[in-house]
């Protein structure tokens, strides 16, 4: 699914010199590399502050508390993300309301989201997922913004350098969450989050909760929590931001290359919404107002465990993202959903399968990949 050992082959006498320059000041927590990490980072956003913190989960918790959500507060996500988008609404006390997903993108659906809005509850935020690496149709979000006056928190974990009409994602709502998991496009050599915003006294609000919820030493205004980025992890960031567009450049490369191969051999039937024995894959679309930065390269596959047991059997890397969407969870139980009730985002638990996508993917690679498919297919 991911060498990593191919881009640290590439930058790694950087790295080293960069690590090697925290290790002669001393300074972990906090300091140079930090301050530098976050104005280069705000500055590649285009935004006023970036805050380094703890992890993506961590991000999106301080973004939602620092943005007002208080608990029982309602907040609408997507039902078709990873856990950290509810359970960041859960750690504020509040009350995760889920949405379907468009099955066309498998992003946050606008109309779903409407629906809910109409409910007897008032809701604070809502939370759109850029899923994948392709921002969530925020046209739509901010006119709904507009009109019934919810906070937009962006869960940008898998997007950094994606962007909507040209403006980047995490700078598309009230406050934007990153996360530097290894994996993402943008990674760390560990956890690793930040906080984007053009609202000055929320970026203040993130500075104080990261930090015990003070502002002074030993001065707490408020209970916050420890979530600081070290000036390790920032280090290793900064070296990477230098590198984060060329990268997200060649996965479009890598995605490109995977269409017209699924094209070429006849295993897509271009416009069809679901998968069956004629058209066993589906590709998702990229909406035209969309930078799509590919985190992952993910199609939706007719029996999609059996080709994944497969492609295993072959040497091929890959992985469901997500096999049970989040109002099924065991852990959210206690809020009444019910199979059935969001259909799309049941479905795409199903048939979700994510092929192997990094920069240094080879093309023999994806040929091979796509060859395996078609030979489970034709079988």
């Amino acid at each position: 699914m991911l060498d990593l050992k191919r881009q640290y082959a590439s930058i790694k006498d950087d790295v080293a010199a960069a690590v090697e320059r925290v290790l002669t000041t001393q300074y972990f927590i906090g300091g140079p590399e930090l301050d530098a990490f976050e104005r280069e980072s705000a500055a590649y956003l285009r935004v006023r502050s970036s805050l380094g913190c703890a992890s993506g989960t961590d991000a999106l918790w301080l973004a939602l508390e620092a943005a007002g959500v208080q608990p029982g507060d309602h907040v609408i996500t997507s039902a078709f993300t990873f856990f950290a988008s509810a359970s960041s609404i859960a750690r504020c006390g509040a009350i995760p309301v889920f949405a379907d997903v468009d099955p066309a993108t498998l992003n946050i659906d606008p109309e779903s989201v409407e629906k809910l809005l109409a409910g007897p509850q008032p809701v604070r935020a809502v939370m759109p997922v850029h899923l994948y690496g392709q921002c969530a149709d925020m046209d739509a979000f901010a006119a709904l913004a507009t009109q019934h006056g919810f906070a937009i928190i962006e869960d940008a974990a898998q997007a950094f350098g994606a962007n909507w009409r040209g403006k980047k994602a995490g700078t598309l709502g009230r406050a934007g969450a990153f996360s530097f998991y290894p994996t993402k496009n943008l990674s760390a050599y560990g956890d690793g989050g930040a906080v984007s915003t053009d609202d000055e006294e929320l970026a203040a609000h993130v500075r104080r909760l990261r930090n015990h919820g003070s502002r002074q030493r030993y001065y707490h205004e408020e209970v916050g929590w420890n979530s600081r980025l070290d000036a390790l992890q920032a280090a290793v960031l900064r070296i990477k931001l230098q590198h984060i567009d060329d990268w997200n450049q060649l996965r479009r490369e890598v995605a490109a290359k995977y269409d017209t191969l699924f094209g070429d051999a006849g295993l897509v039937k271009h416009g069809a919404l679901s998968v069956d024995a004629q058209a066993p894959v589906g590709l998702l679309e990229t909406r035209p107002e969309a930078f799509h930065i590919y985190h992952q390269y993910v199609v939706r596959a007719f029996r999609r465990d059996e080709l994944r047991a497969f492609l295993t059997s072959h040497g091929i890397g890959t992985e469901i993202y997500y096999p049970v969407p989040l109002h099924l969870q065991q852990s959210f139980a206690d809020l009444g959903y019910k199979p059935g009730e969001l259909p799309v985002s049941e479905a795409a638990a199903k048939e979700a399968l994510a092929l192997p996508i990094f920069p240094e993917l080879r093309e023999d690679e994806v040929q091979r990949v796509v060859a395996a498919i078609a030979e489970f297919y034709s079988r």
